[in-house]
């Protein structure tokens, strides 16, 4: 019988270990990825009781799928879009996340760097403020990667939908964050 090290047991064990079924490899696995997922369902469900029933929801699909798990990317990956896949369906059995309006011109930003945590932290509290659709959709391209072609098919939306939500997030953080500078000036 091999015996494993809590520390020292590697993610590709903890793997093998699941897929037979070890609840204590299961437990092991959660507690490694638990907090950063939770991290995740926060960005997209505000309420930390939703994001910890999202969360659970999530590493029940995650065990139940390990099998699915090919190894062609990182398991890290894996679970994260599990987890974005269970917020969007959370938020989907909520409400209607989405307002439809005419067109609009779609700019790409130029980006500036982070200067500190505090910057973080207030930019995060920002974005978390933001309607629910805009909210979703900046967090799927800004955060997690997505172009608007996938979101609009993880969605269910139209493609300019998605980039017409993005680009009203985007405004409104733009404006929220000029008038916190104004405020906060010293």
């Amino acid at each position: 019988m091999k015996l494993f090290r809590l520390n020292s047991t590697t993610t590709e064990d903890l793997l093998a270990r699941c897929r037979e079924h070890d609840k204590k490899a299961q437990h092991e696995l959660y507690n490694r990825f638990a907090a950063k997922m939770l991290g995740v369902c926060i960005r997209y469900v505000k309420r930390k009781d939703e994001a910890e029933e999202v969360l659970m929801n999530g590493f029940m699909k995650v065990f139940n799928k390990i099998e699915d798990f090919n190894e062609e990317g990182s398991f890290e990956g894996w679970i994260r879009k599990i987890m974005v896949n269970e917020s969007l369906n959370h938020l989907r059995y909520k409400k209607n996340l989405f307002v439809e309006n005419e067109e609009e011109d779609w700019v790409e930003p130029q980006h500036a760097p982070v200067e500190s945590k505090e910057t973080t932290h207030a930019l995060l509290q920002l974005i978390e403020e933001l309607p629910l659709g805009y909210r979703t959709v900046f967090n799927l391209h800004a955060i997690e990667g997505y172009g608007h072609r996938e979101i609009a098919e993880m969605l269910n939306i139209d493609e300019n939908t998605s980039r017409s939500q993005l680009s009203r997030a985007r405004k409104q953080l733009q404006e929220r964050v000029t008038e916190s500078q104004y405020l906060y000036k010293p």
